[in-house]
């Protein structure tokens, strides 16, 4: 009975992590046939940001500002829903600002050697 239970949690882990592991490459595949509108200037309340750790990108709920189609500003949301802005020291693969193309940002890197991507959600065109 104790294997069973311990079978059926490792088997729910392991589906709940597949589904979150597989945030990024579902949302860039949604992008990439649906299109999105243009991120306007502003700060985007409904966005993921996810990480890409080891390989395995993760999913968390954020806010970003834009400016110029450039993120100025990147905020992670709290378990209590509430925004805490990112470190200010973001930038692209060339160390400039990072840009957006249908959505999705480009490559980000922080000072502390995370990756991530900032999606925005709200842009998705609806599917038709």
């Amino acid at each position: 009975m104790i294997k069973a239970c311990a079978s059926l949690l490792l088997l729910l882990s392991t589906s709940t992590a597949n589904a979150q592991d597989d945030c990024l490459a579902r949302l860039e595949r949604a992008f990439a046939a649906r299109g999105a509108d243009s991120i306007g200037d502003g700060t985007h309340q409904n966005v993921y940001l996810a990480y890409l750790a080891d390989g395995e990108p993760y999913c968390v709920h954020g806010a970003a500002s834009v400016a110029d189609n450039s993120i100025v500003e990147i905020y992670l949301q709290t378990d209590d829903g509430s925004l805490e802005p990112m470190e200010s020291t973001f930038f692209n693969a060339a160390r400039q600002v990072p840009g957006i193309e249908n959505g999705i940002s480009e490559l980000i890197y922080n000072s502390d050697g995370e990756k991530l991507k900032v999606v925005f959600i709200d842009a998705l065109n609806p599917k038709e």
